[in-house]
Parts: structure tokens; C-alpha cells; sequence
């Protein structure tokens, strides 16, 4: 639901997707000004904790990912970013939604994930740009 003043709010049940805690430490990769600021604040307020960005020196619980074609590689940077969490901890990969500007086709991403050592367990919808897909360890079992 869009506001005059341009921002937007995060319907719950889009953010009872991710499954998440209070407690979580997340660490964010792929910040810009193109993410979404909503988004961003609902996931907060669930888990009661500020994201964490690139540069966080501990161990954390799961991961977002702001992703667009052209950035660098995919596979790398979840391989990177898996070497931060703890085990069992889940990456939300965030790509534009197919039809606009930086789309990250589905294939890639599942080609990048695997090679990565991770499985999609849910692809969904957020906001009004992005697409979010739930990556877990190939081991991993609910």
C-alpha cells in the first residue's frame, strides 16, 4: 500500500513468509537506494534487532541479499556470504521482479544457489519490485 509521501508498508503476510524471530541478527548485502525501505523497517521491527551490514565482524543468524543483473558474481557472494552464518541460518535473495530493469532470471539463481550450496525452498513476491527467494543449506530440513 503506497503512501503519499512515496513509501510503503509491508503487508503482514507477506512478512510472516520469512519466518522470522525476535532475536535474529541479519546482515545485509547489496544495500543501494533501490531496495525496499519498507521491507527493510518490517523485518526490523519482527526480529527487534537493526540490520547488520557487509562489514559486521560476528557470527549471524541469516542473511539479505539485494541482488540485480550486473552486480558481481552470485555464486560468490553466496558462498561468501554462507562462510558469516550460523548453521541452519537461511539467505533471503532479493532480484527485481521479472519485467523491470536488473531482473535476475530464476534459472540463474537456482544454477548460482547450487553451486553455492543451497537450495530454494520459496519464491514470493515483495513490495512493489522484488522478488524473494528463501536459499538454505542443501542439508537443511524443517
Amino acid at each position: 500500500m503506497a503512501t503519499q509521501e512515496g513509501t510503503s508498508t509491508v503487508d503482514d503476510g507477506v512478512i510472516d513468509r520469512f519466518d522470522l524471530t525476535k532475536g535474529l541478527v541479519l546482515q545485509e548485502f547489496g544495500y543501494d537506494e533501490d531496495v525496499d525501505s519498507a521491507l527493510r523497517v518490517a523485518i526490523e521491527e519482527r526480529t527487534g534487532e537493526a540490520l547488520v551490514d557487509e562489514d559486521y565482524g560476528d557470527v549471524t543468524d541469516g542473511a539479505l541479499v539485494w541482488f540485480r543483473d550486473g552486480d558481481d558474481d552470485l555464486t560468490d557472494l553466496l558462498m561468501d556470504v554462507q562462510s558469516l552464518m550460523d548453521d541452519g541460518g537461511a539467505v533471503w535473495l532479493f532480484t527485481p521482479k521479472a519485467g523491470t530493469s536488473g531482473h535476475v532470471p530464476p534459472r540463474d539463481v537456482q544454477e548460482a544457489a547450487s553451486v553455492a550450496g543451497l537450495h530454494s525452498t520459496i519464491t514470493f513476491v515483495v513490495g512493489e519490485g522484488w522478488s524473494c527467494t528463501r536459499l538454505v543449506d542443501k542439508g537443511w530440513q524443517k
